[in-house]
Order: C-alpha cells, then sequence, then structure tokens
C-alpha cells in the first residue's frame, strides 16, 4: 500500500504524489533546446524528486548523468586535483550502476580517481567533451544539492569550465553536455556575492549562461485533489477531495513537504488519537488538526527557517515589521534581503510588496516572536493561563467571555489607553493573551488580505469551529461601520452567524467593555477598551 512521503525522493509505485507529467515535460523541452539553468527553490521543495522523475523521461533519448554533490562534502572541493579525483569517482560508482560509460572514458576517469597525477579541471572536462563526441545519445548532466560547497573557489571553477564548454558548443562545434541541471537552494549568483562580496563579482558570474528557470514546483489545489482522489479510490474515506485540496493549499501555499506532511498526518496519526473514522480525519477538522501538530514539530524546514532568523538580524527585523507591524516592504529582488528571502522560499510577491509564502510559516513566525515575551514571566499571558478552563463549554470557546476578561486584564495590567499605543501593541498583546487558552487545541493564523497597520482579521480554529476576530483602532463612527461592513462580508465568506470585534479606543467618551450587537441576521460581539 502507498503512503504519503516528506524524506528523500518521492517514487509514484511507493508514495502519494502529484502528477508531475506536466512539469517534467516543460523541463524537457528546455533540455532539448539545449539549455544550461538551475533549478533553485527553498529546503524540501522537490527538487530530488523532480530530477528522478525528469531522468526516467529523458533517459530513453539521452544519456543523462546524475550525480549529487552532497556526497563530497567540504574537502572534496579543498583543490582541483580533489574535486577532479572526487568527481571522477561518482562517475565510475555511476558506471557500476545504470550508467554506460565508454571503456576508453572509463579508464581516463580510472586514472583521475586515483589522484595520483593532480589532474586538474581542465583534463576533465577534456575527458567529457570526448564522452560527447563518441556518443550515439546526446548527454545531459544533471547535479543535485550543487551548492553543497558552492561557496569555494572550486565550485566558481567547475561552473566556468561548464561555462567555456557551453561557448565553445555553440560556437567552435566542440561537443559538449547537449544540457546542464543544477538543483539546490542557493541562486548560484548569491554564491559568487558570498565568496567575493563586491558588486562586480556578482554580476559577472561565472554561470551568467543560466537559461533562467520558471516552472512552477509548487502544489496547486487540482494538483492535490488529483493525488487525494488516488488515496481516496484506495482507502474509501468519502473525503471531497476538492475542498480539502483547497484547505490544504489555504494554509500550505502548496509547498510540497508542507502538503505531504499534513496529508501524512491525516493518514497516519488522526485516527484512532484524535478522531474515530478516516472520514473525520479527512475533513475541515481534520486538516486543521494537521496544521496544528505540524505547527508543533521541529523539522528541518522549520530550523532553518528559525536558525535564518537568529542568524540575521535584518531578516528577522523585515519579517517582524511586515507581520506584526504591517508595514509594507517593496519586493524587490536587487535588494539583497528580499533576494535571500525568496531564495529560501519564505516570502511571495504579493502585488509588488513582501507577503510570507504561506499559512504554516506565518504561523510559526508568530510563535516564535511571541515566544519572548511568554518566556518573561508576562502577568498578561499568566492570567489567561490561569483562567484557560473559563473559555471552554462543550468543548468550544465562550469567544465573548475571553474578549470580557481579555479587556479587563489590560486595564488591570496596563491601564488607560495611552496615545503612544500603536495597533500592533494590541495585535501582539491579543495573541498573547489567547495563545495559552488555545494551546495544544486550536490554531490561530492572521488574514493576510487585512493585515495592515490599522486592521487585523485574526482567524481560530478549535476543534472544528472558527472565530473570527477583527482588531482595529477607533476612529470614530463613520470608520467603525465600515469594519463592521467588512466582518460582515468576511462572516458570509466563512459561512458564520457570528463576529467578534476589539477596538483599541482613546477617546474618554467611549464607554469600554463588551458589546452584542445585532446587525442584519449577524451577531456582533465588540470588546472596547
Amino acid at each position: 500500500m502507498k503512503k504519503f512521503n516528506t524524506t528523500a525522493v518521492c517514487i509514484p509505485e511507493k508514495h502519494y504524489m502529484v502528477d508531475l507529467s506536466s512539469r517534467i515535460e516543460k523541463i524537457r523541452t528546455m533540455v532539448r533546446d539545449g539549455k544550461y539553468f538551475v533549478i533553485h527553490r527553498g529546503r524540501q521543495y522537490g527538487k530530488t524528486t523532480t530530477l528522478y522523475a525528469l531522468k526516467n523521461r529523458l533517459q530513453d533519448e539521452y544519456v543523462v548523468i546524475s550525480l549529487d554533490f552532497q556526497v563530497l562534502g567540504n574537502e572534496g572541493f579543498s583543490s582541483e586535483a580533489v574535486f577532479v579525483q572526487n568527481f571522477s569517482r561518482l562517475l565510475l560508482k555511476r558506471g557500476r550502476g545504470t550508467l554506460c560509460i565508454p571503456k576508453m572514458i572509463e579508464e581516463q576517469l580510472k586514472e583521475y580517481s586515483q589522484g595520483t597525477t593532480g589532474v586538474l579541471l581542465n583534463s576533465l572536462f577534456d575527458t567529457l567533451s570526448e564522452w560527447c563526441g563518441m556518443s550515439e545519445k546526446p548527454l545531459v548532466l544533471m547535479i543535485d544539492e550543487v551548492d553543497s560547497a558552492s561557496n569555494t573557489q572550486v565550485f566558481m571553477d567547475f561552473l566556468a569550465q561548464l561555462r567555456a564548454a557551453y561557448i565553445a558548443r555553440d560556437t567552435e562545434n566542440e561537443p559538449a553536455f547537449q544540457s546542464v541541471i543544477l538543483a539546490g537552494v542557493t541562486d548560484i549568483r548569491h554564491v559568487k556575492h558570498k565568496l567575493r562580496p563586491d558588486a562586480m563579482h556578482k554580476i559577472n558570474s561565472p554561470w551568467n549562461i543560466d537559461a533562467g528557470f520558471s516552472v512552477s514546483m509548487s502544489f496547486t489545489a487540482p494538483d492535490i485533489s488529483g493525488m487525494l482522489q488516488e488515496y481516496e479510490e484506495d482507502h474509501h474515506t468519502g473525503m471531497n477531495t476538492d475542498e480539502i485540496a483547497r484547505d490544504i493549499v489555504d494554509y500550505t501555499g502548496g509547498y510540497p513537504v508542507l502538503v505531504s506532511r499534513m496529508c501524512q498526518i491525516m493518514d497516519e496519526e488522526l485516527v484512532p488519537e484524535v478522531f474515530e473514522t478516516p472520514a473525520l480525519a479527512w475533513s475541515r477538522w481534520g486538516v486543521d488538526e494537521a496544521a496544528r501538530k505540524l505547527l508543533g514539530e521541529k523539522n528541518m524546514l522549520f530550523e532553518s527557517l528559525t536558525g535564518t532568523i537568529r542568524n540575521n538580524p535584518s531578516v528577522r527585523k523585515a519579517l517582524y515589521e511586515i507581520l506584526m507591524e504591517g508595514k509594507p516592504v517593496s519586493y524587490n529582488l536587487d535588494q539583497d534581503l528580499t533576494e535571500q528571502l525568496q531564495m529560501y522560499g519564505y516570502i511571495r510577491n504579493k502585488d509588488n510588496t513582501i507577503a510570507i509564502a504561506n499559512r504554516i510559516f506565518e504561523t510559526r513566525l508568530y510563535n516564535l516572536f511571541l515566544a519572548d515575551e511568554e518566556m518573561n514571566d508576562n502577568p498578561f499571558v499568566n492570567s489567561a493561563a490561569e483562567e484557560k478552563n473559563l473559555f471552554v463549554k462543550n468543548h468550544q470557546l465562550d469567544m465573548p467571555l475571553i474578549l470580557e476578561h481579555f479587556v479587563k486584564t489590560y486595564h488591570m495590567v496596563f491601564g488607560p489607553l495611552e496615545d503612544k499605543f500603536k495597533e500592533k501593541d494590541g495585535r501582539e498583546l491579543f495573541l498573547l493573551y489567547l495563545k495559552p487558552i488555545i494551546n495544544g487545541t486550536g490554531n490561530y493564523y492572521i488574514e493576510a488580505q487585512t493585515r495592515t497597520q490599522t486592521r487585523t482579521d485574526v482567524i481560530v480554529d478549535y476543534l472544528g469551529h472558527q472565530y473570527v476576530i477583527e482588531l482595529k483602532i477607533w476612529r470614530g463612527p463613520r470608520y467603525n461601520e465600515e469594519g463592521e461592513k467588512q466582518l460582515l462580508s468576511y462572516l458570509e465568506y466563512f459561512g458564520l452567524d457570528v463576529g467578534y470585534l476589539v477596538s483599541f479606543c482613546f477617546t474618554k467618551k467611549k464607554k469600554t467593555g463588551l458589546d452584542k450587537i445585532a446587525i442584519q441576521d449577524k451577531i456582533l460581539y465588540e470588546a472596547i477598551l
């Protein structure tokens, strides 16, 4: 029986997978056209799986040399001679498998692999050119994890040799690879910038022959639905595959490993621990529970995200301003910070401003930014944690009571609002109060469409129930009415009858506390501070 897979390569015979055929055909066209290019995407973005599928698609038309630079280690790039020795050993190892190496080429590679003659890169590439010239099929070189030691001079010299061969192929009719495909997290041009920090070297990268790679590797809702339909044929859960696929995309933005991990959790971890039947596990309720479990995990992807933030104060500052302050930051790939964040798959371009790539990353970052306050024996957090049992009735949140206590606790701890108060302060305090109440059972996210410096919608998922809370600064009756209308439309979208507002008000005439308002066929609870 097939399983969902989140480690290494996905194999169609063993794993439930998104259909990659249309993507593979687009890449195959690039190979046919003789392109040299890099597939650089964030960690666990399906690069290795894509290369595996591409190799299987190309092997009838081409001799495909598929290598992994990760096995070389740092020492493998310590000098030209050492690199040539290890590169030759990699090729010979492939020759003991499915790769057919001509006898003459094999003998030369064996000599290089001994490392006794100190052979340099130009000799290795002369041998590779000979192979290309004598082969009945064109050669395609694919290298995975190409950035394993890519901030070394040897790697840059390797790229320069590939570039020289590419140019000689087209200008001197010299035999060379039909196509070269390099895959890794890091953009090679960015690696050059790290090795030599002056901007000129970044512009004059030896990989300026790159054709560019624009094939989307994110999963769409139809992609995921197709995968779930195959699963449904095997397991008969009764799920609505289209709806579940859309819900998964809402959380993950189509980030491949996050999609697979959520499906894996619903398949393997929710029955019978959380739900009695697979039908419940493969419902909207199950998607929310899978997201909650995923957000509580430690894994390589999250560790990479938090590590990048801890090691780069400018990255932390930018993400904090985007999330906590609602500050718009222009999306400009000529700016180093944007380039780095995009390279690692943490952000996306939304109307020419930076947006976090997906809801899972957003919530993980919110949790990280709030963690410092939670660890500081904050009386606000302590109060919510102590009163947690008051707020859950019949497996539902008593949100009006939560808001009422939030107002009382705020005034008890901080007193009246002051003019220096900003909307971001209220957002942070509300999330700090909310987190210990829902922690371990529910989750929350911030609606990106409404996250600004003046307005934020917090969506809470708790045991299959949703709660929409709008946070805003009171700016008069007219502005408040507009906010109510926006919240009503949002309730319509979610199919809810009750919504909640938290208004931070500076006018002394406005009474603080909790009000219940009936508008049209909806009920709004407004907490006023």
